[in-house]
């Protein structure tokens, strides 16, 4: 009786701690935070001012004294202090006032394919001083799948590719295990430092990060468009050290990305040639599924159809699966026991 009324007070959450955001999924609410994974601090007093949103608007833009700080690089916690900050901010967001010793909640989180034990535990130990009873690690290309509801437990084969902010995640998945992979340190981040550079390099202009991302959201694309376009941007001319305003057109940003989305091709056609040939068999049939914010570059799923020469599909809503996937783990904990890598933590 006590342990089903604790339960009715206590929402167990899911989430992807990525490198760009960080969302939320609350069962029985569904997300309730997608932030970016941002945390500014006051390096003077070491007093945390905004996390998420507001900490982004920071980036780029703050005096000495205050920094804009990332704690996860290429999907592995980097700082291990501003992470657990960020992850008990946004676990008290959810519960607010309400947020007790008495409803900490059972958390499930995604995390790279090749983490290793060390950077496993920095995850583990952030999310329990944040808050979390118990923690489930979980595969992303995992948490992705059952986020898009492919059969993971079944003995068919499903490729997944997840592009996040700082790595991607390549996985064929089966019987609930993940048989090949392989973890790509390139990913969205890597097309806005692509973008950058390609600007400084042509124009001599120096543009930031956020504005890179701009581009890539706006006018960024794997395939030749139907309809060009352009979009005029501004940024310091490194000769005159003064602003300067250029056109730049979505043909320039396609060669500026190529090669990274040529490396991510070339990393799928090697996981696909070792992979047993009944699972290639069974991807040949059913299609390699993207997912991850990367996910939305346009024509990406047709650039990686045409060199492997099997058919891709865009899962529904891609930026939100992982999240999707961890919620729906905490909530069926039979699944959730086939399928996670490490769980610590009390169930109490």
């Amino acid at each position: 009786m006590f342990k089903k009324l604790f339960t009715k007070f206590n929402h167990d959450i899911g989430i992807d701690l990525g490198t760009k955001n960080t969302l939320v999924n609350v069962v029985d609410k569904g997300i309730v935070i997608n932030e970016p994974s941002v945390v500014a601090i006051n390096k003077r007093t070491n007093e945390i001012l905004e996390v998420g949103t507001e900490a982004k608007k920071m980036v780029g833009k703050t005096p000495g004294h205050i920094e804009a700080i990332k704690p996860l690089i290429e999907g592995v916690i980097s700082d291990f202090e501003i992470a657990e900050k960020m992850l008990k901010y946004f676990i008290s967001k959810v519960y607010k006032e309400n947020f007790s010793l008495f409803n900490r909640p059972r958390v499930v989180i995604g995390v790279p394919l090749d983490l290793t034990e060390v950077e496993k535990k920095a995850v583990e130990d952030a999310a329990l001083s944040a808050g979390a009873r118990k923690v489930y690690l979980v595969e992303e290309a995992m948490a992705a799948a059952v986020g898009a509801r492919l059969p993971v437990t079944e003995a068919t084969a499903t490729m997944m590719v997840d592009i996040g902010g700082g790595s991607t995640e390549i996985a064929v998945i089966s019987l609930g295990g993940v048989v090949s992979w392989k973890s790509l340190r390139i990913a969205g981040n890597e097309f806005d430092a692509n973008i950058v550079d390609y600007i400084r390099e042509e124009f001599n202009i120096l543009i930031g990060e956020q504005l890179a991302e701009s581009i890539k959201v706006k006018i960024g694309s794997a395939i030749a468009l139907d309809d060009p376009k352009e979009m005029e941007i501004r940024g310091r001319d490194l000769i005159t050290g003064l602003p300067k305003a250029i056109v730049v057109s979505d043909k320039q940003i396609r060669e500026a990305i190529k090669k990274t989305i040529d490396k991510m091709v070339e990393q799928i056609k090697i996981i696909l040639e070792t992979t047993p040939p009944e699972l290639v068999s069974d991807i040949y049939q059913r299609g390699i599924y993207l997912s991850g914010g990367g996910a939305l570059l346009f024509g990406l799923d047709k650039a990686i159809a045409s060199e492997a020469k099997i058919p891709v599909k865009i899962v529904e809503d891609p930026l939100t699966c992982v999240a999707r996937g961890a919620g729906i783990l905490i909530s069926e904990p039979e699944l959730l026991k086939k399928i996670t890598m490490t769980s610590i933590g009390s169930d109490k």
